[in-house]
């Protein structure tokens, strides 16, 4: 087994190359990058100034003279071709410099260092959610399986199922905060935070907090509620659930110490892959809430072609997910010990 968890750390190595070569890539030819914005803003400011966009520069529209836009390539590492500037940017990653934003100037480090506690505090409450419920329900589904119970969480779940977790957010968004101003309609903090006593802060993210959880959770929590219930019936129609209660074994024993653990397993290899998106959360929902966590950032940065900090978040996105891959692999040897990775 160590041979093999080894050789897929060493797998990381490739993988992440072949991802950030590929994006790094993609990132040349994509129009509307720097220089572009740059273009077209000194041409704005050109023009606001009472110039004429025809004849603002030395060609005509061009508002920057070829001179200047070569020196820009240069400053924006332009100038080279696509594998030495990559091999360059890789070099200042090995480093720990992620480089500088081409949009704000501030180093892309810092702009993402400033929203990880942010994007952290919400995935690890919804981790907690997602798997403190979801795995105690489905086993109440399981065992309770076309009772009034199953039938009225089931119509919850497939309600929540049909609902993508923005859409909910938008919802009780129009529903708790302007109509009814139950709760706040978006941030993380109030206005006048830094003045509340130690009781009155933590009041208030958690005030600030439910909405955007539940738009979180309820994505996930469903698919893992199906999962750990249609797993866990499997297992109790199983010979060997059934050679148990034959023996004598109380059925609540049986759930517990026979079926439960092989029904974890499908909940433990999703478990890894789980681990990146609890830091780069999800834009749509930072988007709705006007929260500035990992996935608000990476968003923006791909709308202001801020390619600095879009491969910034790629690699640690890519590094986490590859990771996680392999703390699902741990966590299927741990759940099943008859898992033997040769």
């Amino acid at each position: 087994m160590t041979a093999y968890f080894i050789r897929r750390l060493l797998l990381v190595i490739p993988t992440f190359i072949g991802i950030t070569i590929m994006v790094f890539t993609i990132t040349r030819f994509v129009p509307g990058g720097p220089i572009e914005r740059i273009i077209a803003e000194t041409r704005a400011m050109q023009t606001g100034q009472g110039g004429s966009s025809t004849s603002s520069g030395p060609s005509g529209g061009q508002p920057l003279s070829e001179e200047q836009i070569q020196k820009l390539k240069e400053y924006y590492g332009f100038d080279k071709p696509v594998l030495t500037s990559y091999f360059i940017w890789l070099s200042k990653v090995l480093q720990g410099d992620l480089g500088k934003s081409t949009r704000y100037y501030d180093p892309v480090w810092d702009m993402i260092k400033e929203r990880i506690p942010i994007s952290l505090y919400f995935g690890i409450l919804s981790l907690i959610m997602i798997y403190g419920v979801c795995i105690p329900l489905g086993l109440a589904k399981a065992v309770r399986h076309k009772t009034g119970f199953d039938n009225i969480t089931s119509i919850i779940i497939f309600m929540g199922y049909a609902i993508p977790g923005w859409v909910a957010g938008v919802l009780m968004l129009v529903l708790f905060s302007s109509n009814y101003d139950v709760f706040p309609l978006g941030g993380l903090v109030s206005e006048f935070f830094e003045e509340m006593s130690l009781f009155e802060k933590a009041r208030d993210i958690a005030w600030h907090t439910i909405l955007p959880l539940f738009s979180y959770v309820i994505g996930s929590f469903t698919v893992m509620t199906l999962l750990m219930k249609n797993t866990l019936m499997d297992n109790l129609s199983s010979d060997y659930v059934r050679t148990a209660i034959a023996k004598g074994l109380p059925f609540k024993k049986a759930v517990l110490n026979h079926a439960m653990q092989n029904s974890l397993i499908p909940i433990a290899t999703s478990f890894g892959n789980n681990i990146s998106i609890i830091l780069m959360g999800s834009f749509l929902i930072e988007k709705v809430f006007n929260i500035n966590g990992m996935g608000l950032l990476g968003y923006e940065s791909i709308l202001d072609r801020d390619y600095p900090v879009v491969m910034g978040i790629l690699v640690i996105s890519s590094l986490l997910f590859m990771v996680g891959n392999i703390l699902s692999d741990l966590c299927v040897a741990f759940v099943d010990p008859r898992v033997r990775f040769k």
